[in-house]
């Protein structure tokens, strides 16, 4: 999006108001303690909104969609925390958190300007144009977001239509890495980019700025920002890499295999406590940034959404230890992080290329030496989100 100056005060406001009806509703719902009765809910949250609405003026100069949807989305995460889909919901931070969602008829107020170009009605704002870079879909809801870059984007709910197999039986496996992003059973291998060398030097350099600087100052602020807009560009480059990938398998094979990892166990602090403190902590954490800069559980949920019911999960275990040619199990058939060479057959390959083809397969091999079948994704159709600038 590309409001103007006066827009982006407006924005601001509207996100504030989001943010501390939000918290405040947060508050109150975390605050439970056993023997001292229910919580309020979203609809005595909404009344007692209305009450602060003709109470205090700021509030009721912002708008009223804004705000309640603000509590249906806190409701609708609880119930989802409470489900066991979802973490916990938190509290909502300046500078972090800075969006909103409108729904209802006041989503379908879109205009197109002209081939490159559309607006969209805001409440209390007025029409913010964005880059048209593809056709607006016929939406229910939209969130408008502010990043930490300072970039306005807005995003259009809608269920686009799965992307139909080639019909030709074809399987591949797809192995996730650190040094190579995705291995195919094919022998494709595929690297998510990255920042660019030069990139790298500057952010760091930027880093260094930023720890010396006073907390609190413009200059401290200005160079976040410029931090911020590196993030930010690794981010774009690491999600359209997730798109054409994705897109690219679930148009070239009808059913694609996948290891079933815990990421977010795997990417856990290794810091442990003052009283039992980790070990290897900083070789932890940067193995916790390789995994999250090549995107893994982004691809497999793209995955997931272009192709439903043909995406299957294989269990993990010993997928980089045996042998795709003659199935002999044991640590020392890797080498090294890219070298497979099997004891038993001499069979060598890619070591991710191998656990790849294990993984089409459609099955690892257990502890015992027993064979753990692949089990299909969810199929139930999901709700994504259509970004614009």
């Amino acid at each position: 999006m590309y409001p103007d100056a006066a827009q982006v005060e407006a924005l601001l406001a509207q996100c504030g108001h989001a943010r501390y009806v939000w918290n405040l509703g947060h508050e109150q719902r975390a605050a439970y303690r056993p023997g001292r009765g229910p919580t309020p809910g979203y609809h005595e949250q909404a009344r007692q909104l209305t009450e602060a609405r003709a109470e205090h003026a700021w509030l009721a100069a912002g708008s009223q969609i804004v705000q309640q949807q603000a509590l249906r989305d806190l409701d609708q995460a609880w119930r989802n925390f409470f489900n066991g889909t979802h973490r916990r919901p938190g509290f909502r931070r300046q500078g972090v958190h800075e969006g909103f969602r409108i729904v209802g008829p006041a989503a379908s107020r879109v205009r197109q300007d002209n081939g490159r170009w559309a607006s969209v009605l805001v409440p209390k704002v007025g029409w913010v144009r964005f880059r048209r870079s593809r056709p607006v879909p016929a939406a229910k809801s939209y969130r408008v977001r502010r990043d930490r870059a300072g970039r306005w984007h807005i995003a259009f709910a809608a269920i686009p239509d799965p992307i139909g197999p080639p019909g030709t039986g074809s399987v591949v496996g797809v192995d996730r890495g650190v040094a190579v992003s995705a291995a195919l059973s094919t022998g494709e291998l595929l690297f998510c980019p990255g920042l660019r060398p030069g990139e790298v030097k500057r952010l760091r350099w930027l880093q260094r700025r930023a720890a010396r600087a006073r907390r609190g100052s413009n200059r401290r602020g200005r160079i976040k920002g410029q931090i911020a807009r590196l993030k930010a560009r690794e981010a774009d480059r690491r999600r359209d890499w997730v798109e054409k990938t994705s897109t690219g398998l679930a148009r070239r094979y009808d059913v694609i295999r996948v290891e079933e990892l815990n990421i977010r166990g795997m990417t856990r602090s290794a810091r442990g406590t003052v009283a039992a403190p980790g070990r290897n902590v900083a070789g932890k954490a940067g193995l916790n940034r390789g995994i999250l800069a090549h995107g893994w559980g982004l691809l497999v949920r793209r995955l997931e959404q272009k192709a439903p019911g043909r995406v299957e999960r294989v269990p993990a275990a010993y997928t980089s230890q045996r042998c795709s040619a003659c199935g002999h199990t044991a640590p020392g058939n890797r080498e090294s992080q890219a070298v497979f060479r099997c004891v038993a057959c001499g069979h060598t390959a890619h070591a991710d290329v191998n656990a790849a083809v294990n993984i089409a397969a459609g099955r690892a091999v257990t502890a015992r030496g027993g064979m753990a079948l692949a089990v299909p994704a969810n199929r139930e159709p999901q709700q994504h989100e259509l970004l614009f600038g």
